[in-house]
């Protein structure tokens, strides 16, 4: 579990050290009309991290289970790939996205709460739980932690892209 928070907090400092520098105008701005904007994604990424959390507490509240034995097996890394567009649940779209301060505090925000959840219940009991995820199916908590941190590790290579492309459209010819 600690290596897990390590490259948690790895890739959430790699992210948040790249955002901050980067003004409200390109924040704000879409590379195009059916993409995100660098806004969009970080609030996308809160999102999912505070749907995350509610749902281990949840889980944390009732009497411990168990995944079944392949289900141990899926490999969580699989979500930081690029490769394969995935349509993100309702839920998790980033509609009416703060602004640019409020959403980084948020997403800051979301982090720390959900280190203090591993902190309190500890790897032993986040084993015992069990998350419905939308694509990957059930994973116990700490295949959840794991996936948080690719799923931002994907969100990430996506914020680097969207810059060049930002930057390829602001760069006269």
């Amino acid at each position: 579990m600690n290596k897990t928070l390590r490259r948690l907090d790895s890739i959430h400092s790699q992210l948040v050290h790249t955002i901050t520098p980067i003004e409200d105008p390109l924040f704000s701005r879409r590379p195009a009309d059916n993409e995100w904007s660098i806004a969009e994604i970080v609030h996308h990424l809160c999102l999912v991290e505070e749907r995350v959390i509610k749902e281990l507490e949840t889980e944390l509240a009732s009497p411990p289970r168990q995944i079944g034995f392949l289900r141990k097996l899926i490999p969580t890394s699989i979500v930081a790939s690029r490769l394969l567009r995935v349509k993100a649940p309702k839920s998790v779209n980033p509609l009416n996205t703060p602004a640019r301060e409020e959403v980084i505090a948020n997403y800051d925000a979301a982090r720390n709460r959900l280190k203090a959840l591993c902190s309190t219940h500890g790897q032993s009991r986040l084993k015992q739980v069990i998350f419905k995820h939308p694509f990957l199916g059930e994973i116990d908590g700490t295949a959840t932690i794991s996936f948080i941190g690719y799923h931002e590790l994907r969100h990430y290579k996506q914020i680097r892209e969207v810059i060049k492309k930002l930057d390829r459209a602001s760069t006269p010819i």
